[in-house]
């Protein structure tokens, strides 16, 4: 048994990560995949602390509550739903008098947005306090995706607003179509399979619908491509995880009439900090998840990737740029990251990161074909004729900081010399030895 469980955990922290598309069977490799998925994101989710941000995300929410339903019922009550949306609060509250106490601070909230000391400073203030849940929501999930660009303040405004424009729109066509379909098993209760099946689709629909909005959020937020598949299937679990939650969270409000005698009107605070803290938990475990189900290649071999010898990080170093300058040489168009990592078999993580060091050191260029895509493609920034392995390898060697207070001209002057000699020796051999030609 012992035995059994030690090839157990090698096989799940090792030989798994070691496994390719074309060493197994398509249905294997995908089990595989999935457990890798899995795997990888509770590492992620404990490696970025992602709790930490969450109770973040909670304190801005805490701030931005009562902003955002504001505009959301300002919205609504546009459209003429506005009793729509308070029906809808009251359902996902137990406390009647918590949600009166919630209408008049959002009543009182919209009056003063509408007569501001200054002309517009309550308007500015509505949109300041939005754009600033959202930016944190963004940077969190940028933090989670690697990425480092954040949207410019003008697709701030606009996306966010055409964000929370588009929110209440959905949320009042689905309690139209919950209301329909409560009609319709009231109207067929006599029968017994239809009115079932209409009943059962009623019960799901909270659960589709919260699954639909957080893929619409992995997809939307993050300022990257995320593809549609792995924000679907990540969504659709991280919803019905929140929408299960939050039906937890109303019984838990219903068992604790003890807790609000102590705090009376005030428990709504702690009460809601446990349930945004725990939600936003849950949301960015699933942004964990979409990120991971994305980029699940780049953890193979993660073991060997973050051990990786010099020598064969030299020797990669070599075999990307021969790739990208012969390319370039031919006149064909250049290397995509993925394109390189398939065709010179490294792991996409170790591409990605010889990539970052060729063009710090001035050996590569990456620039993006379509403004419209973040995809980039690699070309040589330096003339390929005199782009030779020697050079190559000399340039690496040389990158970093050498201003330290060892004394390689007196007292270590002879290791200094052997060292250099037999560098220069070995860079003047690969000096003729071109990269387009390899």
């Amino acid at each position: 048994m012992i035995e059994k469980f030690r090839q157990l955990i090698h096989f799940l922290t090792r030989s798994l990560w070691r496994v390719t598309e074309n060493d197994v069977s398509r249905s294997r490799y995908t089990s595989y995949n999935l457990l890798k998925i899995t795997i990888q994101t509770i590492k992620c989710f404990i490696k970025d602390r992602v709790w930490i941000r969450a109770a973040a995300l909670s304190y801005t929410t805490l701030f931005s509550i009562i902003p955002i339903l504001a505009l959301l019922f300002a919205i609504a009550k546009g459209f003429g739903f506005s009793n729509l949306m308070e029906r809808l609060l009251r359902g996902s509250m137990v406390e009647n008098s918590t949600v009166d106490m919630i209408m008049t601070f959002i009543d009182n909230y919209l009056e003063y947005a509408k007569s501001g000391v200054f002309i517009g400073v309550g308007i500015a203030m509505l949109l300041w306090a939005i754009i600033n849940l959202a930016d944190s929501i963004e940077s969190n999930m940028n933090a989670i995706w690697d990425v480092k660009k954040q949207r410019s303040y003008f697709r701030k405004l606009t996306d966010y607003m055409a964000l929370f424009v588009t929110f209440p729109i959905i949320i009042i066509l689905y309690a139209g179509i919950s209301i329909f379909m409560t009609t319709i098993y009231e109207r067929l209760a006599e029968y017994f399979l239809i009115s079932s099946f209409v009943h059962i689709c009623i019960k799901l629909a909270p659960y589709v619908l919260s699954g639909l909005i957080m893929t619409g959020l992995f997809v939307f937020i993050p300022n990257t491509k995320v593809k549609f598949l792995n924000a679907f299937i990540p969504g659709m679990i991280t919803g019905i995880i929140f929408q299960a939650f939050l039906y937890v969270y109303i019984q838990i409000q219903m068992s604790v009439s003890s807790y609000n005698a102590i705090y009376g009107s005030f428990a709504i605070i702690p009460m809601f900090m446990l349930w945004a803290d725990i939600s936003w938990s849950i949301i960015l475990f699933g942004v964990e998840m979409s990120y991971v189900s994305q980029n699940i290649e780049q953890y193979n071999f993660g073991e060997e990737v973050d051990n990786v010898s010099r020598r064969y990080h030299d020797f990669m170093c070599v075999v990307v740029m021969s790739l990208i300058c012969k390319r370039f040489a031919q006149g064909d168009k250049p290397y995509t990251a993925n394109e390189l990592s398939d065709d010179g078999q490294i792991p996409i993580r170790l591409t990605n990161r010889l990539l970052d060091e060729l063009e710090e050191v001035g050996l590569i260029h990456g620039f993006s074909a379509d403004a419209k895509s973040d995809i980039e493609h690699f070309v040589p920034a330096i003339d390929i004729n005199q782009l030779s392995v020697g050079r190559l390898l000399s340039t690496i060697e040389s990158k970093g900081c050498e201003d330290f207070k060892i004394d390689h001209s007196k007292e270590f002057s002879n290791q200094w010399e052997a060292f250099i000699k037999n560098k220069q020796e070995m860079y003047v051999k690969s000096n003729g030895i071109l990269l387009k030609d390899l």
